[in-house]
């Protein structure tokens, strides 16, 4: 939020970067006039921002928040979406009605150089101090993409829809370790990570394991899945 007006708009160039500690990203080219969208000035003029997640249900909204509009304008109004903040950034709105949430604060802004008349992409880094998850989509502890329906954006206006979710475990190399160091980073478990770690060091804690106490797993990552940012 900056003077005053909250801003919410859809990203489709998203992704998670890390698990210990959790960074997430969104590109943003600049506007038609070779100035940053709002969305990359506010997260780094305010310091932090919340990531929701677009769903089937709330497509019409996020197709809505997608407008060009003036930065006097409240996107959650216009997409009519319900605010409901956050309690580690007390100032910054999340869509109630989306059913997990990454409050993320503001790590720092990579611009490409690109040709006019946008010129720069300006990516943004943030790390994840918060997660949501609402109960109704967790299946035995999990986030459970079936029952959220994510959207993903396939180019031009076109959209998919998530509704069905497939295993595949990679073949074991032979290499425990390996094995163990694989699963754990496409698991997010950093308690399989410190255990591996200190069997490697001949039963030593990792340097920053300390630092990494009460971590604990992060399940169900976000892909390619559309971003929707606050």
């Amino acid at each position: 939020m900056l003077d005053g007006v909250h801003n919410l708009a859809p990203f489709s160039q998203f992704n998670n970067l890390n698990f210990d500690p959790p960074y997430v990203m969104f590109s943003a080219n600049n506007t038609h006039k070779g100035i940053p969208k709002d969305s990359a000035t506010n997260a780094q003029e305010s310091g932090f921002f919340v990531w929701n997640l677009a769903t089937w249900d709330l497509r019409d909204a996020v197709n809505k928040s997608a407008m060009y509009l003036a930065p006097s304008v409240d996107e959650f109004d216009i997409a009519g979406v319900t605010k409901e903040y956050s309690t580690v950034f007390p100032t910054c709105p999340r869509v109630k009605e989306s059913p997990v949430h990454f409050d993320c604060k503001y790590y720092t802004t990579i611009k490409l150089p690109g040709n006019p008349p946008l010129g720069n992409t300006n990516v943004v880094i943030a790390e994840v101090v918060g997660i949501h998850i609402k109960d109704e989509v967790l299946t035995d502890g999990i986030l459970d993409v079936r029952k959220t329906q994510p959207i993903a954006r396939c180019g031009y206006s076109q959209y998919a829809r998530i509704t069905e979710t497939f295993d595949m475990v990679i073949p074991s190399s032979g290499d425990a370790d390996g094995d163990m160091a694989m699963n754990s980073g496409l698991e997010g478990s950093v308690k399989d990570m410190i255990e591996l770690a200190g069997r490697i060091r001949g039963g030593r804690e990792p340097d920053d394991g300390k630092q990494n106490e009460g971590t604990g797993d992060i399940n169900g990552e976000v892909g390619e899945m559309k971003s929707w940012n606050t």
